[in-house]
């Protein structure tokens, strides 16, 4: 018996060895194969810790963290600096893509059990509009490397007017292998098209809400140069990790793609007050934070919108379906950290409020399965959307004149980490999603005195309205043309970004300056529409200091003063 065990006991050491083997050079030499072949290899490695598994993080782009097991995903880019790591890992077989199955004709597809060929997407994202002008826009973010159209649709009444109405965004398949999210937001345009007349909540929506919904956001991924699905790979043409690659101090010299800088020029437009990004690999909501321990000031919000999501979920859906974690919610960091994401820089630069929905275990979701994964999702992505139409609903002007004012709205005891809001600078409305509760609100503006609005009452699936008049302090003439640069956190611990006004992309000099006057820092940046600047001010004592902001070659200058505080 003992002899039997000891065989038994062999056996499994055996076994984990061959699953996690040490990286050697025959197994490097077929993991190099495999990424030449397929653009991608995927390898698991035993669970090392969060503090390594968040290292590594930063260097590889991590898919999953389950069962003890990391689950990374190698490009051309990663795999060398990988297979120097010398790391127990185990590779994963490569996709068989026999259930991808591809649409006989555009017809076929419509019918959203198959998946679309690029062309037919392209169709039916034109037919859309096409055939529900009265109520649907389809406008173009941007085009890949491969120059493949990255699409958006508008979906709202009176679609072709920018109403003063919350706007929405939902996107789906940055990781161009995470499929299932592909057709789910196909169907889901679809069906609030075809229901506007005919469903009261749909028809709800549409009349209140402008929805944006962007079903395909790595089409090089996805069809690389082709116009069939066949060797769907996470990453773009040029081997990145656009769900890694958005601005982050944590990662300041990330070389952001074009699809990523469409991206963001696309949502800095629209100011969308609420987005969910969809993703596949397993099936849980997972809401800001991503890359800090600290919580995020609404955390109690996101936790409740992500649980409102997966609950419904649960009602329509088979057992175990979507209960990863805690029954199918998670905080980011508390799963896994992970910088440049998509998510943490909406919430955190933009003011925007997003969650990342993983949709389904299988990275491609079989065909025979598209089904079930609208049947389990689309009541909650209903429901989602309706969040916009909760919180506080606000306009800002001016006392005086009764022009829109773009103001910061911070909630006072309660707003940290960028949380706070602004007023649109076009209408002076703003959003702020909320928990129930009475709320304090510090309303700031450029040349305006602060409001201060008490007590403001916030209950659940409702919305409360508030106008804000602010009173100028100085002459309004005297700040014509004067651009304005905005600057945030302050206080600041680690570091500043910037926000430079219009027509400041180029070199730019920037010059720091104490409470004294005495200049402490002077230097060049090349400065990106829409992309702020990060003033590292680590090495900085407490205080008060002027950053001034010059136009090489122009006569452009702004100045603010910022704080910083440890």
């Amino acid at each position: 018996m003992i002899k039997g065990l000891f065989i038994i006991f062999f056996f499994l050491l055996s076994a984990v060895g061959e699953c996690f083997s040490r990286s050697d050079d025959l197994n490097d030499d077929r993991l190099r194969q495999i990424v030449c072949d397929y653009g991608q290899a995927r390898v698991t490695i035993p669970f090392p810790g969060i503090r390594q598994t968040n290292e590594l993080s930063r260097k590889l782009s991590i898919s999953s963290v389950r069962n003890n097991t990391v689950e990374i995903v190698l490009s051309p880019l990663t795999l060398e600096w990988f297979i120097d790591q010398r790391l127990n890992y185990k590779i994963r077989t490569p996709y068989d893509p026999k259930d991808l199955i591809t649409a006989s004709d555009k017809g076929q597809a419509a019918e959203w059990n198959t998946y679309p060929s690029y062309s037919q997407y392209i169709e039916i994202m034109q037919g859309f509009a096409e055939n529900y002008p009265a109520i649907c826009l389809l406008d173009t973010i941007g085009t890949s490397n491969y120059g493949k159209l990255v699409l958006a649709l508008k979906i709202s009444d009176n679609v072709s007017v920018d109403e003063d109405e919350p706007e929405t965004f939902y996107s789906s398949t940055i990781h161009g292998d995470e499929t299932g999210g592909f057709v789910l937001m196909l169907r889901l345009a679809d069906y609030l098209l075809m229901n506007y007349q005919s469903d009261v909540r749909v028809s709800e929506m549409i009349n209140n809400l402008e929805i944006w919904i962007n079903p395909l956001a790595n089409p090089d991924g996805t069809y690389g140069t082709g116009d069939l699905i066949s060797s769907p790979i996470r990453f773009n043409a040029n081997g990145y990790d656009l769900n890694r690659n958005f601005p982050d101090p944590a990662t300041p010299n990330t070389v952001t793609q074009t699809e990523t800088t469409d991206m963001i020029t696309f949502m800095r437009e629209h100011n969308f007050v609420l987005s969910a990004n969809f993703h596949s690999g397993t099936e849980v909501v997972n809401y800001p934070w991503d890359s800090r321990a600290r919580l995020h000031a609404d955390d109690e919000w996101f936790y409740s919108v992500s649980r409102k999501y997966a609950d419904t979920v649960h009602r329509y859906s088979v057992p175990g379906y979507m209960t990863f974690l805690q029954d199918g919610v998670t905080n980011g960091y508390m799963w896994y950290s992970i910088n440049g994401g998509r998510q943490d820089f909406v919430t955190r630069e933009l003011q925007g409020r997003e969650v990342t929905i993983e949709l389904d275990y299988d990275y491609i979701t079989p065909a025979e399965d598209l089904g079930s994964l609208w049947e389990y999702n689309h009541r909650s992505l209903l429901g989602y959307l309706e969040n916009a139409l909760s919180g506080i609903h606000g306009k800002v002007t001016d006392s005086k004149t009764g022009d829109p004012v773009k103001a910061r709205i911070f909630v006072s005891g309660h707003d940290i980490d960028s949380s706070h809001v602004y007023s649109r600078s076009s209408t002076g409305t703003f959003v702020r999603l909320i928990s129930p509760g009475a709320w304090d609100l510090l309303v700031t503006a450029e040349g305006y005195l602060p409001v201060n609005v008490d007590n403001v009452l916030v209950t659940e699936n409702s919305i409360t309205n508030l106008n804000i008049e602010m009173l100028p302090f100085v002459n309004p003439v005297d700040t014509i043309g004067t651009p304005v640069l905005i600057l945030y956190p302050s206080p600041a611990r680690e570091s500043v970004r910037a926000v430079l006004p219009e027509d400041f992309s180029g070199q730019v000099r920037i010059a720091l300056y104490d409470s004294g006057g005495r200049k402490i820092r002077d230097y060049y940046e090349n400065a990106t529409e829409d992309l702020p600047l990060m003033l590292d001010v680590r090495h900085l004592p407490d205080g008060v200091y002027v950053v001034l902001v010059s136009k090489t070659g122009s006569s452009l200058r702004c100045r603010k003063r910022f704080v910083v505080v440890r």
